[in-house]
């Protein structure tokens, strides 16, 4: 049976995989992305777009690090998703968030949590899937922390996950009736995270240096460090290990 889903921000990186997997499986998808015309910040077209709509998936995202400009963000946009989602009629929304944000109190995780919680609030019901970091991440905080020929990568234990899988598990809170509410999932393997950059780095070929900088006094750097992103012992553990996606990305001469 096909279902009408709604993805909020279809073009970003989760989003736009979760787009592919439903559209390969036959499914009506309505992309929602300020190109297409939506805002779920503003409300602009949103009311619009979810008409006919069965399932909502939140991969919304923002690019600010500002604990209040992330709080409010993700806050607001998960009340007018609520809002508008009950107006609608949709069945359900799926979100997708961050394994382990629980003690964070500020930045990306800080919001994140207030997303989690304004959307709990709301009369959908809600399904969670707690993600690790994706195998882009390394790439990413490769190009934030890089100064020069140095990379100055903060200390932080995680346990990389494909965003295919990811995807996969969020399709399936989607259509499936009798799945939990919430779901951790992550990667085969632990890594620091300067490992992994510097992994990266190598098969990149780059003439750079890749070092660590140590948690230092502030509690979540601290948090980070200790291994708060690492799956617990329910997690769904799945996808190809962070060796096997380098290795299609860039293959031996």
């Amino acid at each position: 049976m096909t279902v009408k889903v709604a993805v909020v921000g279809a073009n970003g990186r989760i989003g736009a995989v979760v787009v592919d997997v439903l559209g390969r499986r036959g499914h009506d998808v309505v992309p929602i992305a300020r190109s297409a015309g939506v805002d779920v910040y503003t409300g602009e077209g949103l009311a619009a777009a979810l008409a006919g709509v069965e399932v909502v998936v939140d991969a919304v995202n923002v690019s600010s690090q500002d604990t209040d400009v992330v709080v409010d963000f993700f806050g607001t946009s998960a009340r007018n998703l609520q809002r508008e989602g009950a107006a609608a009629g949709v069945r359900r929304i799926v979100l997708v968030s961050i394994i382990g944000i629980d003690p964070f109190t500020s930045g990306h995780y800080a919001g994140k949590l207030a997303q989690e919680r304004a959307l709990a609030e709301g009369r959908v019901p809600v399904r969670v899937v707690r993600a690790a970091q994706f195998h882009e991440f390394p790439g990413m905080v490769l190009e934030w922390t890089t100064e020069g020929d140095v990379a100055r990568v903060p200390e932080v234990r995680a346990q990389l996950v494909s965003s295919r899988a990811v995807a996969e598990k969020v399709v399936e809170a989607v259509l499936v009736e009798d799945v939990p509410a919430l779901v951790d999932i992550a990667g085969p393997e632990e890594f620091r995270l300067v490992d992994a950059v510097r992994l990266l780095v190598e098969r990149r070929g780059a003439a750079m240096r890749v070092e660590e900088v140590p948690a230092g006094d502030d509690p979540d750097q601290a948090r980070l460090a200790a291994g708060a992103l690492l799956p617990g012992p329910d997690a769904v553990i799945a996808g190809e290990s962070f060796g096997e996606w380098l290795d299609e990305r860039y293959p031996a001469g």
